[in-house]
């Protein structure tokens, strides 16, 4: 590591992550503790306008032909699309995802992981290849992208990751080497036995890039969501410099630990689900660790798995060398709405009107909601309280009788429906989805009301409506939480079943749009960004997040569902693709007011990361592939960066 890295990597921040040097990217979130925001000033809500195209990469190698239907590579990244592990195949998903990568800048070096089962190092300034490795399949490398490891005085950097058959691979970042002295050859197998459980191992591996903490990696994993038996869904940490097993967090307690009697006797053995598929943060000033976990196996009935379900869709606290266990909030009880817990839980330094300066980690989920915690001892900094929910009419099913309900920012995403708020910004809009819904008996339904029984139940949130993988970005200076949230409802009926398990979904399920379109059935918004005031919870301002084209002028600004997430920087800017209208956007901070927007070959589900090249010059980079989200079509392969050109008015000069 040169001099002035080091130098600059040692600053702590308030926050509890380290400072990152001012021009790079070197983790998911620019931050170990996901603020994803950058100190970069020189593109500004004055010259933000003129951002052109600086160069395009094609992931896809000129000699690779795209993965074939139902072949390895389709499951692998069928996984990608936002879901929490990898359930049996089910007809018409078996097809390509498009990349969702956010790459790395470290040491003038730019790291992405391609769809086509290749990592690359590029020039940050021009998008050349420096290196290119090819991963070995059948698993793809995380589509999300990798994690950065500076080494430690004596072992040169490495990059690591993993792959969606469950591999970790490490890579020497300088040359794209399989790193030596890593597990065998650079390849740890996270397939062990204690983790699989008897279960097969084609259903273990991971979407989402691991964190470092020191020369730890930490990884999450995806696993099934049915069975409800299988593979665990552990957080383990392993040795960066030999890849070995230093220790191991059970995501569903084993008998004798904390949590087990929330599980209906015998019914945590062996649980599949309760993993964390999306993203760690770390508070490296305090060696904490937050791990976000998803709903059990099964995900949409739980009458074989009575009680609370921890660490089912909760927020988990541990200390980051050792794995033991510190604290936990869960934010669904016994969840049965698949409300997994997958976005980076933010850190940032909560200031109440007292004054007092308290470190705080920020949550948002599926359900739509914002909870702050303090992040030493799990307790609300903004109110929360324990409120009544509906109770399940499916038989066997005991739904948790209260669920826990934020009081000082109201909901971010739609949470419930009525028949009266069909959209009708067509007359044919509107018809067709009344006729569907009418025909088949829908049932409205709001957040907490357990899915119907031979009933077909309307749910928003739904299975990806709420706040995703993406989760959210916080500019420090204004005190303000961005999050983009989809308002993308789920229709589904529990039906009698020959099974594991007595109940499974009816065959009216999916999202609440109209078929062979891409209009929703509900009134819009149908995609939003919303900033929050940290401070009181109150939301500063709510944009629509996107346009449907297809549209007639007049009624496109409808947001549109979204997977990804938003950026800020230092000079009062938000940046972010995410929505499937294929567009990459910037937002004044303060405001919402839209700066400029460009259109991409395909849609951006991808968070988008800032930095500088070698010149000095900032520069935005976005991956667009599409293929990701409600039937996108996969148009494109491209990452782009997009920078200021040379000479600029001097009214918009930074």
């Amino acid at each position: 590591m040169p001099p002035s890295r080091l130098v600059l990597g040692l600053a702590l921040l308030s926050s509890g992550a380290v400072a990152a040097p001012t021009g790079e990217w070197p983790t998911y979130g620019h931050d170990k503790g996901g603020q994803r925001h950058s100190p970069l000033r020189q593109i500004t809500p004055r010259n933000v306008a003129a951002l052109k195209p600086a160069w395009v990469y094609h992931m896809r190698p000129a000699a690779a032909a795209a993965p074939a239907a139902g072949d390895a590579n389709a499951d692998a990244q069928r996984a990608a699309e936002g879901v929490g592990g990898a359930p049996a195949p089910r007809a018409g998903r078996n097809r390509l995802a498009g990349s969702q990568v956010t790459p790395l800048v470290v040491d003038n070096r730019m790291f992405v992981t391609t769809p086509y089962g290749r990592v690359v190092a590029l020039d940050p300034a021009t998008g050349r290849e420096l290196w290119a490795t090819a991963i070995p399949g059948p698993g793809q490398p995380s589509l999300r992208g990798v994690e950065y490891w500076p080494g430690d005085g004596r072992l040169a950097p490495r990059i690591v990751f993993g792959t969606r058959d469950g591999r970790l691979i490490a890579l020497d970042a300088a040359t794209g080497r399989f790193a030596e002295g890593f597990g065998s050859g650079g390849v740890v197998d996270l397939k062990t036995a204690e983790v699989l459980q008897g279960a097969e191992a084609r259903f273990y591996g991971m979407t989402s890039p691991p964190i470092v903490f020191g020369n730890l990696v930490i990884t999450g994993s995806a696993v099934q969501e049915f069975p409800p038996r299988g593979a665990a869904g552990d957080v383990r940490a392993w040795d960066m410099r030999t890849g070995k097993l230093v220790w191991t967090f059970h995501s569903v307690p084993r008998r004798g630990e904390l949590g087990y009697e929330t599980w209906e006797p015998g019914s945590a053995e062996r649980r599949s689900g309760v993993n964390a598929w999306g993203f760690l943060t770390v508070d490296q000033a305090r060696g904490i660790v937050y791990m976000p976990f998803g709903a059990p196996a099964f995900d949409r009935y739980g009458g074989d798995r009575k009680g609370d379900n921890l660490y089912g869709t909760s927020l988990v606290a541990a200390d980051a060398r050792t794995g033991k266990y510190l604290w936990h909030f869960q934010v669904v009880h016994h969840d049965i709405w698949d409300n997994d817990l997958q976005a980076p839980p933010l850190l940032f330094d909560w200031t109440g009107k007292t004054g007092r300066k308290r470190p705080a980690v920020a949550v948002v989920s599926k359900n739509g909601l914002l909870f702050v915690l303090d992040r030493v001892t799990g307790k609300p900094l903004l109110p929360v309280a324990e409120r009544p929910v509906p109770a399940s009419q499916v038989p066997g099913e005991q739904a948790a009788p209260t669920q826990p309900i934020p009081l000082a920012t109201p909901p971010l995403a739609r949470t419930g429906f009525s028949l009266n708020e069909i959209a009708d910004l067509t007359p044919e809009l509107k018809q067709g989805c009344t006729d569907w819904v009418t025909k088949n008996a829908m049932k409205p339904g709001a957040l907490y009301v357990p899915v119907g029984f031979n009933e077909v139940t309307i749910s928003f949130p739904g299975l990806q409506g709420g706040a995703n993988w993406g989760g959210a970005a916080y500019d420090p200076t204004q005190r303000l939480l961005l999050v983009n949230t989809s308002d993308l409802g789920q229709v589904t009926a529990l039906v009698p079943s020959n099974g594991p398990l007595p109940y499974e979904r009816g065959p009216v399920s999916g999202r609440f749009k109209l078929e062979g379109t891409r209009l929703l059935c509900q009134a819009p918004p149908w995609g939003r960004l919303s900033a929050v005031d940290v401070v009181t919870g109150a939301i500063r301002w709510q944009v629509p997040l996107g346009v449907t084209d297809d549209l007639p002028e007049a009624v496109r600004l409808t947001g549109r569902p979204n997977i990804g997430g938003a950026i800020t920087t230092a000079s009062g800017l938000t940046f972010i693709g995410a929505s499937d209208d294929a567009r990459f956007r910037a937002y004044e901070t303060a405001t919402g007011k839209l700066l400029w927007e460009t259109r991409l070959e395909a849609a951006a589900h991808a968070t988008p990361m800032t930095y500088t090249d070698a010149s000095g010059r900032q520069l935005v980079a976005i991956t667009a592939t599409g293929g990701s989200f409600l039937d996108s079509p996969l148009t494109s392969d491209t990452i782009t960066a997009f920078a200021l050109p040379e000479t600029l008015p001097p009214e918009t000069r930074p």
